[in-house]
């Protein structure tokens, strides 16, 4: 059918009947749907082409109202100069062209990456999206009154289309905005997490300068801290959610040995933080060092759990390398320990294996508990005079040893690490792996 379409700029709304003079007469072959049959149509579709040779010679008063309602709506845009304004007129200037172009093209968006690259721009320069967002909202309300004044010889239905392509233009340029904005925030989160680990990288090599450090702590937005703690992990669940940790730890869970290091590991309420994000994992954390020694705190806290995944601490939960230095420095060197073991446990070597085991449970409780027999009896459970007997035999077998202050140190060291050697969780012990009279009693004999 054939809708005769006026645009006037002056004619008060709501006003109908003749056109006056001046006014714009446009004629076009239009068909108008039903509005059950537009349903997933485009609203631009329903418009004359023509329009938009009608509304192109306003556009530069209509984007003065748009700018002055936006200064005084959202505050980021109330001072006429500065970042915020440029950006403004840019925007409203472009978005106005922009929908004058659809309404010729019958919809298709000129330009959408001139809105992406405007969020982009936001993000790069550190600031919201939320001021831009309000405007787009403020543009499209402030352009719609004005076309409203204007368009008021349209069919109701027209006028239904042009309200309903205002509003999808508006939509598409947040929209837009707000992908350009989420690609930059990913892009610069892709590049900060590289830095980042290319920083624990650093901090876990050896021999690594203050200097070095500093400048690419610097280039990763890390805070230099005063101290350190490295944190080897061995995730339990491989499919279950990675652990989330503060903001200012470095990770990297992608390595061969997952490994973080946490800033200022000593500071209020960072254990308790700590803890709840290893949860989930098995985790041992290294003593606190300097920035420069974080590779030492890593070694010792792979060392420590390398010790735990044996039986040989309780590795439930976090282990912290500080409760357990003294099991650390006993399995530095387990072939120097399996040799003094070897020399100062001697004289046990012709016993049975549960005679062995006896007489190597008493002396070190004896050694522990300052050479007295009744705490022994207590620590043993059995009764003081068993304990005496034991000590007799003992003082048989090692002689003046037992009064030698050196002595007596290497044999607490050996049996201490004896028993421990007795938790570890290997398999059961078999007749083949049991001391038989003559045979060295050795650490890992169960």
């Amino acid at each position: 059918m054939t809708t005769e379409v006026f645009v006037s700029t002056d004619q008060p709304q709501g006003a109908r009947g003749p056109m006056p003079d001046g006014g714009h007469r446009v004629t076009a072959e239009l068909g108008i749907p039903s509005r059950a049959g537009r349903a997933g149509r485009s609203p631009w579709s329903e418009l004359p082409r023509e329009l938009a040779e009608h509304v192109l010679p306003h556009l530069d008063l209509v984007a003065e109202e748009i700018i002055a309602e936006i200064r005084v709506q959202v505050r980021e845009y109330s001072r006429g100069e500065g970042p915020y304004a440029s950006t403004l007129r840019t925007v409203v200037e472009r978005a106005l062209a922009h929908f004058v172009a659809r309404l010729a093209r019958g919809g298709p968006h000129p330009d959408p990456d001139f809105f992406q690259n405007i969020g982009r721009g936001e993000a790069g320069e550190g600031r919201s999206l939320d001021p831009l967002q309000s405007a787009v909202r403020v543009g499209g309300l402030v352009a719609w009154r004005r076309l409203a004044r204007n368009a008021w010889e349209l069919e109701p239905r027209m006028i239904t289309a042009l309200c309903e392509a205002v509003f999808v233009h508006q939509d598409d340029i947040a929209r837009q905005a707000a992908e350009g904005y989420r690609q930059a925030q990913a892009a610069v989160a892709g590049e900060m997490q590289r830095r980042r680990r290319r920083l624990l990288d650093l901090l876990l090599s050896e021999s690594t300068g203050h200097d070095a450090i500093a400048d690419l702590a610097a280039a990763a937005h890390w805070p230099m801290p005063r101290t350190v703690a490295a944190v080897a992990l061995d995730i339990r669940h491989q499919d279950t959610r990675p652990p989330a940790f503060p903001p200012d730890v470095l990770v990297d869970l992608e390595r061969t040995q997952p490994s973080l290091i946490i800033p200022d590991p000593d500071g209020p309420g960072r254990q308790q933080v700590v803890d709840r994000a290893l949860a989930d994992c098995a985790g041992v954390i290294g003593p606190t060092v300097a920035v420069t020694e974080a590779a030492h705190s890593m070694r010792l806290a792979r060392n420590m759990l390398q010790l735990g995944q044996r039986g040989v601490i309780d590795a439930e939960g976090v282990v912290r390398c500080v409760d357990h230095m003294s099991t650390l420095i006993l399995f530095q060197d387990e072939q120097l320990l399996k040799s003094l073991a070897e020399l100062r446990l001697a004289p046990l070597a012709h016993l049975r294996s549960s005679q062995q085991d006896r007489l190597a449970e008493t002396l070190l409780a004896w050694l522990q508990s300052g050479r007295n027999a009744n705490e022994v009896a207590m620590r043993l459970h059995v009764h003081p005079q068993t304990v005496r007997y034991r000590l007799r035999q003992l003082e048989e077998l090692f002689g003046d040893q037992l009064l030698d202050p050196d002595l007596r140190f290497d044999l607490e060291i050996v049996l201490r690490a004896r028993r421990l050697q007795q938790s570890l969780a290997l398999t059961p012990a078999t007749p083949d792996h049991r001391a038989v009279a003559g045979e060295v009693i050795s650490l890992r004999r169960l």
